[in-house]
């Protein structure tokens, strides 16, 4: 089928095609993905170009809830969302009990790789940089300079990377992107470092700040279950990747308003 009539496809069209192709989730994955019978899918509010609120109701909406609910139909078990604000909250969770939730979608990061195992990305983001629109920092580059200092939320994936990446600027940390925001501004801070599709829709809104052109890193998204779930994460490494084949990731992506976001390549042959 050729990418412009996938484009057209419905989310359920989609279903329904796969229902056809997918084959039979073993038995020993569904008891790795679902061992108490339903699928427990964390959800993570604070990237907003993979899961947005409802409207109405408490169904999350976005292309990590779409993955979950189409997970959940071949592994024939229904879908229960644990639904968290931040990214950080995600794995803290898990940390502090290890039936928190059995798939969530998160950056891959090797700090959250202890006790925590990832497929190949299924979307690609960028993080950017935010700065006053006077500001005479110009590159992704100049902006980790000596007394520099960035606000960041802490946990999120690229709060981990730069925190491993920047050799001079100074980190200001913060519990949510709306507090970041906020300080940016009041506190008088060099940058704002986040997703570069808030970052952008941010700079529109307010007129005294601009985005640094480029990026400071590729943000590789991915599903996630606990260490120890041999046969799932095996399960859940092909379910990745059927879902970038097949269209479904695109789509959700579009029926979510996310046409900003990048669809992984295909993962490499082990």
């Amino acid at each position: 089928m050729i990418p412009e009539m996938r484009c057209v496809m419905t989310i359920a069209a989609l279903t329904l095609a796969l229902a056809a192709t997918a084959r039979a989730a073993p038995p020993e994955a569904v008891h790795d993905l679902a061992p108490d019978g339903t699928l427990h899918a964390a959800i993570n509010y604070g990237n907003s170009v993979l899961a947005q609120r409802p409207a109405a109701g408490d169904q999350p909406r976005g292309v990590s809830a779409e993955l979950a609910r189409e997970l959940a139909r071949q592994l024939g078990v229904p879908v229960k969302f644990v639904v968290f604000n931040q990214a950080g909250q995600v794995t803290d969770a898990l940390k502090a009990d290890a039936k928190a939730w059995d798939v969530a979608f998160l950056a891959i990061d090797p700090v959250r790789a202890q006790g925590i195992v990832f497929t190949a990305p299924y979307v690609v983001i960028e993080g950017a940089y935010l700065v006053p629109k006077d500001s005479p920092l110009q590159t992704v580059e100049s902006v980790d300079g000596a007394g520099k200092r960035i606000a960041t939320t802490t946990g999120s994936a690229y709060d981990l990377y730069l925190t491993r990446a920047l050799e001079n600027a100074q980190l200001v940390r913060f519990k949510t992107w709306d507090e970041a925001t906020a300080a940016f501004e009041a506190r008088h801070l060099d940058a704002l470092a986040g997703v570069r599709q808030p970052i952008v829709a941010y700079a529109a809104a307010h007129p005294n700040t601009r985005v640094v052109p480029g990026r400071f890193m590729a943000i590789e998204q991915a599903v996630a279950t606990p260490q120890g779930r041999t046969a799932g994460a095996a399960f859940l490494r092909g379910f990745v990747e059927q879902m970038k084949a097949s269209g479904f990731v695109a789509k959700a992506l579009a029926d979510s308003g996310q046409t900003g976001a990048t669809v992984a390549p295909p993962a490499p042959p082990k």
